[in-house]
């Protein structure tokens, strides 16, 4: 089998980082998670004063953006790729409340989404990578050779990141999650750049009733069938 691309976009919390680091473990691929990149840039911005009441100093990250390296190095312990930012490895300040509320208005900078896409581009450039993220399949790897486009209600989806909040310890209400759930659907979907949209050749993968073994089992199937086409 050819080494091929896997692009896979979608709403929040659908669960794509769980599958995409599922299939990349499966077929030997580099997993590369698109999110957890502009959750680093968000996390540089809250750490250095530029998120505040007012909220975004988008200038002022502008300007700042030179100093930024986001990449990836992996956990021994975990095997996990984990991202870093400046040679830190922030993977777990990036997952709270906090940053979730801004990262969307981030990451619909111009300027930040053209620094991450580029280095996306070059770590797939030779193939072999499972990219999971909002404009994967309609921007970043257009011509991926499989594309899904994972949703499920705003119901589900916020309960299982409220879960996933409480598990790591913090102090959250379901009903903020599912605030910020729809509120980010709303920004992902009509932000001027790169917008979240499905690819007209995507595939279509609604999970609000099925399981992860189904789930995994079946886009694993069709991801070595579309392999052996090549």
């Amino acid at each position: 089998m050819r080494n091929i691309s896997i692009a896979i976009d979608g709403y929040s919390s659908t669960g794509k980082s769980t599958l995409a680091r599922q299939l990349a473990r499966e077929l030997e691929y580099v997993y590369i998670d698109s999110g957890a990149m502009y959750r680093a840039v968000t996390l540089f911005a809250l750490r250095n004063g530029l998120i505040g009441p007012q909220g975004l100093d988008a200038d002022g990250l502008l300007a700042r953006l030179p100093e930024l390296e986001v990449g990836f190095r992996l956990n021994p312990q975990s095997g996990r790729s984990e991202v870093t930012l400046n040679g830190e490895n922030v993977e777990g300040d990036i997952r709270t409340l906090e940053v979730s509320r801004q990262v969307s208005e981030v990451s619909t900078l111009g300027p930040v989404r053209e620094k991450l896409v580029a280095v996306q581009r070059a770590m797939s450039r030779d193939g072999g990578v499972v990219m999971d993220g909002r404009d994967i399949g309609t921007v970043v790897l257009p011509d991926a050779e499989l594309k899904l486009f994972m949703t499920a209600s705003p119901e589900i989806r916020a309960s299982r990141r409220y879960k996933e909040l409480l598990d790591r310890g913090e102090q959250v209400k379901y009903e903020d999650v599912l605030k910020n759930v729809r509120h980010r659907d709303y920004l992902d979907s009509h932000r001027e750049i790169s917008p979240l949209r499905q690819a007209e050749d995507a595939i279509e993968l609604d999970n609000s009733d099925m399981g992860l073994k189904e789930q995994f089992e079946r886009v694993l199937a069709h991801a070595r069938r579309v392999a052996e086409a090549q």
